[in-house]
């Protein structure tokens, strides 16, 4: 099923999220179309919802050059590992663990092969779907350091957060299809 069918798809319950979509992906200014799409393929990887990631990936094909969509993956791929690592740190009290190492590879943070903004940009979305504050604060950082400003980072949330609300639109459907049977 394509995005677009995907999306039309949802619920009434839902009709905030096709609009929110339709004028995120159609009139985005913020970002560029490979902020957009590796965002909406990192973001959908972080949803776990697999009609929706199959989707994403096929249309993001259309936009993104196959390195962008290996990085973009990648992203959600090292985040999903980074984000428990960091909240853990983050939510213990006992402060010894943030003093050892992590022995964590991440080299994928180094040789992602794409513009290295575009890449923290999509560790931030999925950092934030995956409600990791060590990770997020690190990445914002690092993008705001590097010149992007707050209309874009918040434009990559804001897409991230149409992904997840839409990742749990399909999950509650697909939950209750039985039911309505």
């Amino acid at each position: 099923m394509s995005v677009d069918a995907l999306i039309e798809s949802l619920p009434n319950y839902a009709k905030d999220l096709k609009l929110n979509y339709s004028s995120l992906i159609r009139q985005s200014t913020e970002l560029t179309p490979q902020q957009l799409w590796g965002t909406v393929v990192a973001s959908a990887l972080a949803t776990r919802n697999p009609g929706l990631t199959e989707a994403v990936l096929a249309e993001a094909a259309n936009h993104l050059t196959p390195q962008a969509l290996e990085a973009a993956k990648a992203a959600a791929a090292v985040m999903g590992m980074n984000n428990v690592y960091y909240r853990f740190l983050h939510l213990t009290s006992n402060e010894k663990y943030a003093t050892l190492p992590a022995r964590l590879r991440m080299n994928v943070m180094r040789t992602h092969g794409v513009d290295h903004i575009d890449f923290e940009l999509w560790a931030l979305a999925v950092s934030a779907i995956n409600g990791c504050g060590k990770c997020v604060d690190s990445h914002e950082k690092v993008v705001r350091e590097k010149g992007t400003g707050e209309e874009t980072i918040l434009a990559i949330v804001r897409v991230a957060s149409i992904i997840h609300a839409i990742g749990v639109v399909l999950d509650a459907e697909r939950v209750a299809e039985p039911v309505a049977a």
